[in-house]
């Protein structure tokens, strides 16, 4: 398919360098090319076959006479210079998604929504091992599709997690089953406004047939406001009301319900994980693992049991009675606001970064109800001062690091609190990912830990 084509991949990161991989593998002439230098790209860059090309510090012109194909990557935005002339001079663009699709022979189960896709991405994969399934969880999370794709058989379960970005780059991307968890603003940045980002979100759906099944939030009205424009069979999930078909809770037990028929599958008290959101995360995947055919008690052995995935509300330690909470992957207002309220305890939020385009007030509304200390940094920090200041709040503490904000935060702490990570923002005014981010606050707060727990040893000793 790819042999002899002349492929330009744009973005040197994971993703990229999977696709150039693989596509050099089937014979392509690759070139990689990204707008940052060698020193912040080395260690992607030595997982590619030497015959790949790479240009580094900006990007070819991209002419039908140069390229017949050019592979965007996640993150990059479509006013990109080179996805712009491939546009306007006619030459295809796609993105690793739909390349992975594209040899896909196990069926796809497709989650997206602007937060809670991880933790339901692993929910849902593990709700398949359970029931037998051979399952690759990849896409936005784990290993790109393109690495695994190609290994599994119409029998196994592709399950991927994929955002806005990918879903923008996709032309017959068709998942089997398309998850939808919510759509609030994010990532406004790089679509231009709400309504671009919502279309993208809608993508996922585009391609599905009356054979596939969609699964949306009932409880989020933009969510639930696209059940008639999907192609698919629609499956809701709702925390708060009953639905006729699809998975809610009743009685303080989560229901699979169908017209015909209602299985009981596990009571709401039974989740390890915390938070109303994570409950919502739940529904989802059982929905998904349901429409596919996945037994109750399948879904209620991984429901039970499963402790979620890191830098979501992850508890990193407990020390003098203060539990430290990583939750990096709160990259805006609204996942860091569901982070708040899965708390009923003061707490030391620390938040800040580089803002993805979004409003910090209603953030700040939460703020003054949940918090008692609010840690502040990064290049988002001015306006989330200023926006629970507008609110009353005065408890702000500026930090000029990372480490900084931990150390101010474990100070500030008492007794019977949370020190949350949080940061409504996106990691990369200071790290390359916001796992770079999490683990950073992991290693502060077992270091400081660790260092008090030394100390009061040597005292009593």
């Amino acid at each position: 398919m790819f042999k002899g084509k002349r492929i330009l991949v744009i973005g040197a990161g994971k993703t990229g360098v999977a696709a150039g991989r693989f596509l050099a593998s089937c014979g392509a002439r690759v070139t990689l090319a990204d707008i940052k230098a060698d020193s912040e790209l080395r260690e992607n860059l030595g997982r590619l076959d030497p015959d790949v090309n790479v240009v580094l510090g900006g990007y070819p012109q991209v002419t039908p006479a140069l390229w017949d194909l050019v592979v965007v990557s996640p993150g990059v935005p479509p006013t990109a210079p080179p996805v712009r002339q491939a546009e306007e001079a006619g030459v295809p663009v796609t993105g690793e998604l739909e390349l992975a699709f594209q040899l896909a022979r196990a069926p796809v189960v497709a989650v997206t929504g602007t937060n809670g896709k991880t933790t339901t991405t692993a929910l849902t994969g593990e709700i398949f091992r359970r029931a037998g399934y051979r399952v690759l969880v990849g896409g936005n999370i784990g290993v790109p599709l393109i690495d695994k794709v190609e290994t599994l058989g119409p029998e196994d379960v592709i399950v991927a997690e994929v955002s806005s970005f990918q879903l923008a780059a996709t032309r017959t991307f068709r998942p089997r089953v398309a998850v939808i968890l919510n759509i609030t603003p994010d990532h406004l940045d790089w679509h231009g406004d709400f309504n671009a980002y919502v279309e993208a979100k809608a993508r996922i759906f585009r391609r599905q047939g009356p054979a596939d099944f969609t699964v949306l939030n009932f409880d989020d009205r933009i969510t639930a406001g696209l059940a008639g424009r999907t192609p698919g069979q629609v499956i809701f999930f709702s925390r708060t009301h009953t639905v006729d078909r699809g998975v809610c809770v009743q009685a303080g037990k989560i229901v699979l319900i169908r017209p015909d028929q209602t299985r009981e599958v596990c009571a709401v008290g039974e989740l390890l994980l915390p938070g109303s959101h994570n409950l919502e995360n739940a529904l989802a995947a059982a929905a998904a693992a349901w429409s596919m055919g996945v037994d109750a008690r399948h879904i209620a052995d991984a429901l039970r049991t499963f402790r979620g995935v890191a830098h979501r509300l992850e508890l990193v330690a407990e020390h003098n009675g203060v539990k430290y909470v990583n939750d990096s992957k709160g990259t805006n207002p609204e996942a860091t606001i569901k982070a708040l309220d899965a708390y009923n305890v003061p707490i030391v939020l620390i938040a800040g970064g580089r803002n993805k385009g979004g409003s910090f007030s209603s953030l700040a509304a939460k703020v003054k109800e949940k918090v008692r200390v609010l840690v502040v940094l990064g290049e988002s920090a001015s306006a989330i001062e200023a926006a629970v200041r507008a609110e009353g709040f005065e408890s702000v503490l500026r930090a000029t690091s990372l480490p900084d904000a931990v150390k101010l935060a474990h100070r500030e702490a008492r007794r019977g609190e949370v020190v949350l990570l949080s940061p409504a923002c996106a990691s990369w005014d200071m790290f390359a990912n916001y796992e770079e981010r999490g683990n950073l606050f992991k290693k502060v707060v077992r270091e400081l830990v660790e260092g008090e727990a030394r100390g009061n040893t040597q005292t009593t000793g």
